[in-house]
């Protein structure tokens, strides 16, 4: 009532108007929210649980390994370097022992124990005889059975001092062995990737690293670390989209069929606990039915970075949006949308 009493009095107000363009921004508004909502209804979109990776190999005898020194002593010779390319039964190093004369003592020695070893098994020979006679007497009464006694005694003697004298042959014969194995030799195809212990004269123990060795022909496989909200839904055998780093792609984890650049795995395995920062590990395999194989090795070596998204269930863009904003894990294969 106020306004229409003093409406007179506002001649600039009165002059105002709405702008003729107003009500067709206002109805273009309304039908693009419409458009929106229903897309969000019925457009479907994959859901995925993500994360991030490396490059590793599928078998543990394919993976980086680590050359040992089999036994103590100075390092001789290197016949590789870093970067070199072997074959299996080339050789890698050369260790020989601080004393350079003790393979000839071990030998010098095994000699002693040998003659030792065939002088207890003569005597154990002839104290079974004599043993065998004492017994023979003794049944006919011509020996006391006080003497057959401390025969069996004295050949338990002699075999026993025989099982020691073989057990130092062959303790012996391991220590010749162990020894003689001084040249440490590549064990299968591949490459020296570092070497680690120093130049000649350098003192290694038995164990040590001396180098670090990649095999050729490794069955490569995808390290993805997945959270542990998603991790529940990521069972054995799911398709996986893999984005390897420094390969061009574009990615739409919802739309798998328009992504560009990226390559198809499969879930081989999934740990079943979780690592120090909560994630837990999933190893991917490349899908061998997959019309586009992984790029060549010289592009996507062991250690490089990727990406995976694990494809999981169809829902609606619309669902996916709330679910995300809610923080929510993904559907349980089967239940759809609405499941629980």
């Amino acid at each position: 009532m106020a306004y229409e009493v003093h409406q007179s009095a506002f001649k600039t107000l009165n002059s105002i108007r709405i702008p003729r363009v107003m009500p067709v921004v206002g109805w273009i508004l309304l039908v693009a929210m419409l458009i929106v909502g229903a897309a969000l209804a019925t457009v479907p979109w994959v859901q995925t649980a993500s994360g991030f990776g490396t490059v590793t190999a599928l078998n543990p005898n394919d993976r980086l390994q680590e050359i040992n020194a089999l036994v103590s002593g100075r390092i001789q010779e290197w016949y590789v370097q870093d970067g070199s390319r072997v074959q299996v039964g080339d050789p890698i190093v050369r260790i020989i022992d601080n004393d350079p004369r003790l393979v000839e003592r071990l030998e010098a020695e095994r000699s002693q124990v040998q003659a030792k070893l065939e002088a207890d098994r003569t005597a154990a020979e002839i104290a079974e005889i004599d043993m065998r006679r004492m017994q023979r007497l003794h049944s006919e009464g011509l020996a006391a059975r006080r003497e057959y006694e401390q025969a069996r005694i004295r050949l338990e003697e002699l075999r026993a001092r025989l099982a020691e004298s073989s057990a130092q042959l062959s303790r012996m014969d391991v220590r010749l062995s162990q020894q003689s194995i001084q040249l440490v030799r590549a064990p299968r195809d591949g490459v020296i990737q570092q070497v680690f212990a120093g130049a000649a004269a350098t003192f290694v123990t038995a164990g040590q690293v001396v180098a670090t060795f990649v095999p050729d022909d490794a069955a490569r496989a995808i390290e993805l670390f997945i959270d542990g909200r998603d991790v529940a839904l990521v069972q054995p055998g799911a398709p996986v989209r893999l984005q390897f780093e420094g390969w061009p792609v574009i990615q739409v984890s919802g739309w798998p069929s328009v992504a560009v650049g990226t390559f198809s795995g499969e879930v081989v395995a999934v740990d079943p606990s979780a690592d120090a920062s909560g994630r837990f590990r999933v190893l991917v395999s490349e899908d061998p039915e997959a019309a586009q194989t992984w790029p060549d090795k010289a592009y996507v070596r062991f250690g490089a970075k990727a990406r995976g998204w694990v494809l999981l269930e169809t829902v609606t863009a619309g669902y996916e949006i709330w679910r995300q904003l809610n923080n929510f894990p993904p559907n349980l294969p089967g239940l759809g949308a609405s499941g629980t």
